[in-house]
């Protein structure tokens, strides 16, 4: 049980402030090897029949270009075009589903790209056809990701009686200028009408996405979006920090270098959205995520049945997370699985071969143990060495004392207070979970790895 809020320490983040990975998973995408097979993701499947099961759909269109994405995403103005990709995705549901036969579905994801840009008509084909394959829970739990400006009249109505229950909606930013330079101007009065119709039809969930460290922003700028923010009262929010890699993504060599905020401004629009956030009753769950005390993930942090998955923070923790479409990663068993990222190849491996899979990674019992400790440490802040001896057939001291001498620094340093019992975050530390987390990842010891990570604020 967590409750406790971060506590800002300007030089202790300024010490700490390097590269490493965000642990949707343990190992992280970048350990998924491509000699993972087709027999290895039928063996995960069947490691855990009784499990639950959570659908993530992929959908990669998008109308417009925002410069500073790093999304696996194609950009058109044909809406044409995804017929052809709801035929592969309808080809790989059929495959995949037969696996799981007499699981219950608890909950769906679509994400992207931009799931809107399919017609009413390609998302009631879609869920017709998730309904039809998979044994849907009657409380299932559906969310989707929408782009406020390309939004279909009586869209959100539609999503509705299609059965979806919560919404995300991407912000990024109200101030118009910043808007300009990332190529995704929106107006404010569409997104209060967005949540006014939100809320009319009964969506019980709504979260924005915000960034911090685009071009043109300062500290005085996103302190008036975090006001109109909160003014719209969103149940969630995430708010992310821009990675400018150019070299990695083409779309952000868009973006003049020199207009981003220098790294000590990043830092203290980074400060004022928690203190703002957190004044305004927000909790802060952790890493990037902010909620109302509420809503179902502050209550199960509270409750200490938190959990983290390629989607986030998640209430549906025991749940085998089936990934479909294009770059799409599954966390199957004791295994993490993806897809082929490049949409062709994707088809072609569909179509020709039956199957969309490109690498993943099962894991040992090390990783698995490893993946325990990391979940306790970024989902509640605290580690309680019975309760993992009492899974695992080991002395935790013993076994992790090359961790805990990695741990040591971050001790001394007031991050985390260590003790016979166990270890427990401080305040000051939570903004540092990735690195209180790195020293139990023993892949992270590999520089090349981290190299390909952003830093941790």
């Amino acid at each position: 049980m967590s409750t406790q809020q971060a506590e800002w320490h300007q030089a202790l983040i300024e010490k700490y402030n390097y590269a490493g990975p965000r642990y949707t998973s343990y190992p992280t995408a970048l350990s998924f090897q491509e000699r993972f097979s087709e027999a290895d993701y039928l063996h995960a499947v069947e490691q855990y029949p009784e499990r639950n099961l959570s659908l993530y759909v992929h959908i990669p269109f998008c109308h417009q270009l925002c410069y500073f994405c790093g999304c696996n995403k194609q950009v058109t103005r044909q809406p044409q075009k995804a017929d052809r990709y709801l035929e592969a995705l309808t080809l790989e549901i059929r495959q995949r589903a037969p696996m799981f036969q007499g699981r219950r579905v608890t909950q769906l994801h679509l994400g992207g790209g931009t799931p809107t840009f399919l017609t009413k008509n390609q998302l009631s084909r879609l869920i017709e056809q998730l309904r039809r394959q998979f044994s849907f829970s009657a409380d299932i739990e559906m969310s989707i990701e929408i782009d406020p400006r390309e939004l279909a009249s009586g869209m959100i109505e539609h999503l509705w009686l299609l059965g979806f229950t919560r919404l995300s909606i991407g912000i990024q930013d109200f101030d118009p200028a910043v808007q300009q330079r990332i190529n995704r101007i929106q107006d404010e009065s569409s997104i209060e009408q967005l949540m006014r119709e939100a809320r009319s039809v009964g969506f019980r969930s709504v979260s924005f996405d915000l960034i911090y460290g685009l071009p043109l922003q300062t500290p005085e700028s996103f302190a008036a979006t975090l006001a109109k923010v909160i003014s719209l009262a969103p149940d969630r929010l995430s708010v992310f920090n821009y990675a400018h890699l150019p070299e990695l993504f083409a779309a952000q060599r868009k973006i003049k270098s020199h207009e981003l905020p220098s790294a000590g401004q990043k830092l203290v629009i980074l400060q004022q959205s928690i203190a703002t956030l957190t004044a305004a009753g927000y909790c802060y769950i952790g890493m990037d995520h902010f909620a109302l005390p509420q809503d179902e993930l502050a209550v199960a942090q509270r409750e200490g049945r938190l959990h983290r998955n390629f989607q986030g923070y998640t209430t549906q923790g025991e749940c085998d997370l089936l990934g479909l479409g294009v770059s799409a990663i599954s966390s199957l068993g004791e295994s993490h699985a993806q897809n082929h990222k490049v949409l062709n190849t994707w088809y072609s491996c569909l179509e020709n071969q039956g199957s969309g899979l490109w690498r993943g990674v099962t894991l040992n019992d090390d990783d698995c143990l490893r993946r325990d400790v990391i979940k306790q440490l970024i989902c509640h802040f605290r580690l309680d060495f019975s309760a993992i001896e009492a899974r695992w057939p080991i002395d935790f001291c013993r076994y992790f004392a090359e961790d805990l001498a990695l741990l040591a620094p971050l001790v001394a340093d007031g991050l985390v207070t260590l003790d016979d019992e166990g270890l427990k975050v401080t305040s000051a530390g939570r903004l540092l979970i990735r690195n209180i987390c790195m020293c139990f990842d023993r892949y992270a010891r590999r520089t090349a790895q981290l190299q390909q990570c952003s830093r941790v604020i």
